[in-house]
């Protein structure tokens, strides 16, 4: 089953970029993929750019609204995800305890909905 892994965390939370704790970071990303590689379970994965590159789109009564910005106000903010195919959710859950951001952020795992089995 396939599963996304949401990597949140507040602004300026982890390791500065360009500190050695930003290269420990990264290596502890490093490591994560290769090894959901190597299990055969990673589909895919990105960072994204900040929230000052986000763009909301909203249609309310047949009206498009397109502001700057995330879609909510918060603290955390989604940075980054993996989608893993894995064969529970424990085994997805064990991956997202391995994502170094879930040391000062938080990783929501999700499961994907096959809408290939609905029928019409």
């Amino acid at each position: 089953m396939q599963y996304l892994l949401m990597i949140y965390s507040a602004q300026g939370a982890g390791p500065e970029y360009g500190t050695p704790e930003f290269g420990k970071l990264m290596t502890g990303y490093q490591t994560m993929t290769a090894e959901a590689r190597d299990n055969n379970v990673f589909e895919g994965g990105e960072p994204l750019q900040g929230i000052e590159t986000a763009t909301t789109v909203r249609v309310r009564n047949g009206k498009t609204e397109i502001t700057d910005g995330p879609f909510a106000e918060t603290k955390e903010q989604l940075g980054g995800y993996y989608l893993l195919n894995c064969k529970d959710l424990d085994e997805a859950l064990s991956y997202a305890a391995k994502i170094p951001t879930a040391e000062f952020g938080s990783i929501e795992v999700r499961p994907i909905w096959d809408l290939t089995s609905v029928s019409e």
